[in-house]
């Protein structure tokens, strides 16, 4: 039965491949540059940013905004203050209609925020005496600044940039780091199809020696452990079959999701060595610095602990807040009226807070801060050095894997060669089958091995592009096309 249920199956894995779709790395790559949710996840976060820098931009342009009242009718007794300061009740029936235009505009230099506003307001009063009032302002300029100590849009467009810079190189990142997790998808997939070709052919092989040695052992030339040795063998790979047929169908399911493949059967290519070029491991740290996020994000960090310090001492010692306006207005019964004879209207207005005694709280919101400061600045020089170092060692790393990948791959030829005289000579009854078991382990390990050293050559050809976002081989920095959102 099981005979039947396995040739069943590698029929069906003859169909399959048949219509198996062909993808090398460099194509893989590409697709999970643009379909994968890896790249739809650093999409949206680019968008995310995009827009934050572009509202951070539009913050220091002049806003104009019209507000209006169209209208408001009352008709309600309400509690009001007369002239005399008494609360009495009165019955009113009145509508009102407002409308008004203002122009803000934000003072980066001086932390302040300017106005330019005009209002129109009209009141009709009804009942046996009906009355129509207006006022009108058709000119007022306003300012007013929360803080002279502290101008917090000074921070804004010193960290701001740096955070839409900082964004934009981490998309390139993780488009790199799409690539390297494309390549361990790949290699997973790619290693699972080995294993189940080399599991089919052991099988194939076991087959052909398992009745070899029912006729050996039959004529005596064997003793009967050789033989059950043998059909232990057998079932061993049998097992390796179907345990790598598993293993087949979870590593095309989760590179095929990944790609957002329409189908599952993926046949893949084993990606070939890349030319030679050298890697300088101060030029690699040069790019690094230039093009990676955390360098960026060094100076943000530091900023923005800056940012928090000049706010607690802002706020900490005298407080000071600058109110002034300047206009002209006008009241009348009759609309045309409204437009001579204005009067002035002026205002100004500084507040003071002068901090006598709050049993050290001001002291340690300021003591706090710098502490702050000072962590971050330590965490980022121990993050810079682990920065450099990680890219040092990886460097280095990468000199040697041309060798290491040499090296398997000769030591898999020779674990070819050397099972297949073995198989020979066991047909031809000169040595046992634990000496050819041990030749087909040796084999099978040979090639895996191969296979996990190209592996950790490609990845940590796309790591090192990861790290230093530049392409040694083609000798240029790393860059993604203009996105564009609407």
């Amino acid at each position: 039965m099981k005979r039947i249920l396995l040739f069943l199956f590698l029929i069906s894995q003859l169909f399959t491949y048949g219509q198996s779709q062909k993808i090398k790395l460099t194509e893989a790559i590409k697709i999970a540059q643009k379909k994968s949710p890896q790249y739809v996840r650093a999409l949206n976060t680019y968008q995310a940013s995009y827009w934050r820098y572009r509202r951070f931009k539009a913050d220091f342009l002049p806003q104009i905004r019209l507000n209006a009242l169209l209208p408001e009718y009352s008709n309600a007794i309400r509690r009001i203050t007369n002239d005399q300061g008494q609360d009495i009740f009165v019955q009113q029936n009145q509508s009102r209609i407002e409308a008004g235009l203002a122009i803000n505009q934000k003072i980066p230099f001086t932390g302040g925020q300017f106005f330019v506003s005009s209002e129109l307001e009209r009141i009709d009063i009804y009942g046996d005496n009906e009355v129509t009032n207006y006022s009108l302002v058709p000119f007022s300029i306003n300012y007013f600044q929360g803080s002279l100590f502290y101008n917090p849009y000074k921070w804004d467009r010193k960290i701001e940039p740096l955070r839409y810079e900082e964004s934009r190189r981490s998309i390139i990142e993780n488009m790199e780091d799409i690539s390297l997790t494309t390549c361990m998808r790949y290699f997973s997939l790619l290693k699972a199809q080995v294993s189940l070709d080399i599991a089919n052919k052991n099988l194939s092989n076991q087959d052909t020696l398992l009745q070899i040695t029912k006729g050996r052992f039959k004529i005596g030339k064997i003793a009967e452990n050789e033989l059950l040795q043998i059909e232990l063998s057998h079932l061993i790979s049998q097992n390796n079959v179907t345990t790598n047929t598993i293993l087949l169908k979870k590593t095309s399911q989760d590179l095929a999701r990944y790609l957002e493949l329409e189908t599952e059967s993926i046949e893949l290519e084993v990606p070939e060595k890349l030319e030679e070029f050298g890697v300088d491991v101060a030029k690699a740290l040069s790019e690094a610095e230039d093009n990676r996020k955390s360098v960026i994000e060094f100076r943000r960090r530091r900023l923005e602990a800056e940012q928090e310090l000049a706010e607690v001492k802002g706020s900490n010692r005298l407080e000071m807040n600058l109110s002034a306006n300047f206009g002209l207005n006008r009241r009348a019964d009759e609309y045309n009226a409204l437009f001579q004879d204005y009067d002035q209207q002026q205002r100004v207005s500084l507040r003071v807070g002068i901090p006598i005694f709050d049993w050290g709280v001001t002291k340690s919101r300021r003591k706090m801060a710098e502490a702050d400061l000072s962590l971050v600045e330590n965490d980022i020089k121990q993050e810079k050095q682990e920065f450099e170092q990680e890219i040092y060692l990886h460097t280095l790393n990468w000199s040697s894997q041309r060798d290491f990948l040499a090296t398997a791959e000769k030591a898999q030829e020779i674990a070819l060669k050397r099972y297949e005289i073995t198989k020979k000579r066991y047909v031809l009854g000169k040595i046992t089958i634990t000496d050819l078991n041990i030749a087909q382990e040796e084999k099978d390990k040979a090639v895996v091995d191969y296979l996990n050293s190209l592996e950790k050559f490609w990845v940590d050809y796309y790591t090192l592009r990861r790290l230093t976002l530049y392409d040694f081989k083609e000798d240029e920095k790393i860059t993604i096309e203009d996105i564009v959102f609407d």
